[in-house]
């Protein structure tokens, strides 16, 4: 048997609620013709009937996959069962569905958009008319998608054992979910956890272990080993000369290396943590062009890694840059023992959170307080108490996802607002999730616990300091440029960002003036949320990391190129 695989399970669940009974056949019939075989299909004529098949469900600890229910019902709407069901089964897929061309329906339409903005539903379904309706099937085929990514029951790629309070734990998962590889988890004293770990031959580990898919078995591995184990490249292959080296594969720089690539230009990626930066924690952006449904920051990323893989770009991952300077003609980049050299630098290293500054809460950093906020540590504060500090989209997003599972989250926020840090969805979103409260004017001073353990936090609001119970705390404040080990060269401004298309400045070195996103050091760019006075959103990073090499190839255009080239 599979370290990670299930035993004696039953068939996960697939509902549709319709209350035509025409309608409900044909879904019915279609759903049982392309899914029968992996899922169990149950269907229903009412909202009522439905919510009470869901509640025995959960009684039953059925896996449910994906929930789908027509929008216009007597009693009880669509989205209102939605809702609903969602309380029972939190990780359900939830498809409202409409009729073709039911959006040209004015009060289909509001619902639509209001169930979507209010987080009521994952998306609207088309109904099938016509057998086999593949339109239909893809949309169920994406739920099922997305819903298995998140099964910790169903076999993945990775089995992770640990102590999930051990920080080492959290780091693990932490590269593992940011990088996108789909892994399970298990506490080190649970029943699956010491099958695992009796299966492996390390029954009596006190360390993190990690079971490959081909039953390789990692015991507390460096980062380098977790992202060998799981394919990652952390060495490049052939020369170490490169056209472009791009540091950083955030959006900003996964968008540099495809774009660099497919102007033929030899290009590296290089990243130090994880593939996607930041923009990879995020459980669920709604805002990115092209994406109606919304993505995970991590399925973007890697869609983003593996279309820039395809064009030609290397990646090394979990090496730190550590030194740039001028090599001739071309510049030297250093990492971590190594040197490869490049006519030319995008700079894309992003940022990281601040520290509250707080010693007894950077003390259980990784146990129950966490910089950034991760998915995969959602779960294991089921129905526990949970404060998330910041007030940008980043907070707003890991609140929505953290409030699927705990039982309060509260939002705590420095100023008097919301409205100039936080898109306009997220704050609609956060006032229709019950179990989302949202405190102004208030910091985090203090905090503490036991056994390693996260117990109270101590806030201050108007002067007045309290001290209150929590399980988990997330940081997600004042960015923090990756920029100590840049040159003296290269400008930054008071916070450390980069400095960029500095045209009047009086030590700019050459008679051309500066492009738009190069820095003091001509053939040196940044990109993305590092670059000063940049608009920190995924959107404007990617059309940086794309922009910057039409002014990385007019550079070069004036640089005789390597004889090999």
């Amino acid at each position: 048997m599979a370290p990670n695989e299930p035993t004696g399970q039953p068939r996960p669940v697939i509902l549709a609620v319709d209350d035509d009974p025409e309608h409900l056949r044909r879904i019915g019939d279609e759903l049982h013709r392309r899914h029968g075989a992996d899922y169990r299909i149950v269907t229903a004529r009412s909202a009522t009937g439905a919510l009470t098949q869901l509640e025995a469900m959960r009684e039953s600890d059925d896996r449910v996959a994906i929930i789908l229910a027509d929008q216009w019902m007597p009693a009880v709407t669509g989205a209102e069962l939605l809702d609903r069901a969602h309380r029972l089964h939190p990780h359900a897929k939830r498809g409202l569905m409409i009729e073709w061309g039911g959006w040209a329906d004015g009060p289909t339409a509001d619902a639509i958009r209001s169930a979507m903005a209010l987080g009521h539903m994952d998306y609207y379904v088309l109904k099938p008319w016509k057998s086999p309706d593949e339109f239909f099937h893809r949309t169920i085929c994406e739920f099922l998608h997305e819903w298995g990514r998140g099964d910790v029951s169903a076999p993945q790629e990775l089995c992770v054992v640990a102590d999930p309070r051990a920080p080492r734990s959290h780091e693990l998962r932490n590269l593992l979910a940011r990088n996108g590889v789909p892994h399970v988890f298990f506490a080190t004293d649970s029943p699956e956890g010491s099958r695992v770990l009796r299966e492996a031959g390390r029954e009596r580990s006190l360390e993190p272990v990690v079971v490959l898919v081909d039953g390789t078995v990692l015991v507390n591995p460096t980062n380098v080993e977790l992202a060998r184990g799981y394919g990652a490249m952390t060495e490049w292959v052939g020369p170490a000369e490169f056209d472009v080296v791009v540091v950083g594969a955030g959006p900003a720089g996964l968008a540099a290396g495809l774009y660099a690539a497919a102007e033929g230009f030899r290009a590296l990626v290089v990243e130090r943590e994880a593939i996607g930066g930041q923009a990879g924690s995020s459980s669920r952006i709604r805002n990115y062009l092209g994406f109606a449904r919304g993505v995970t920051g991590a399925e973007l990323a890697q869609r983003a890694y593996q279309q820039a893989w395809v064009f030609g770009v290397e990646f090394v991952v979990m090496r730190g840059v550590t030194g740039l300077r001028r090599d001739g003609d071309r510049f030297a980049i250093e990492m971590d023992g190594a040197t490869v050299t490049a006519r030319a630098v995008v700079l894309a290293m992003g940022v990281t959170y601040r520290r509250l500054g707080a010693p007894a809460l950077d003390a259980l950093t990784g146990t129950g307080v966490f910089y950034g906020a991760s998915p995969g540590e959602a779960r294991q504060f089921t129905d526990g108490r949970v404060c998330i500090v910041g007030g940008g989209n980043s907070a707003g997003q890991a609140a929505v996802h953290l409030a699927r599972y705990a039982a309060q989250v509260t939002i705590l926020v420095r100023g008097p607002t919301l409205a100039m840090s936080m898109s306009q969805y997220l704050r609609a979103e956060i006032d229709a999730v019950a179990n989302i409260d949202v405190r102004y004017s208030t910091r985090v001073v203090d905090g503490g616990g036991s056994d390693g353990r996260l117990e109270w936090i101590e806030v201050e609001s108007d002067g007045v300091r309290t001290t209150e119970p929590a399980d988990a705390l997330f940081v997600l404040i004042g960015a923090k440029p990756h920029t100590d080990w840049l040159p003296e060269e290269i400008e930054r401004d008071d916070h450390g960002f980069v400095v960029t298309g500095a045209v009047s400045h009086p030590a700019w070195p050459i008679e051309r003036p500066p492009f738009m996103y190069e820095t003091m050091m001509p053939g040196v760019f940044a990109v993305g949320d590092v670059r000063s006075r940049s608009v920190k959103r995924v959107a404007s990073a990617v059309g940086e990391g794309s922009v910057v090499i039409q002014q990385v190839w007019q550079h070069l255009e004036a640089e005789p190129a390597p004889a090999d080239h």
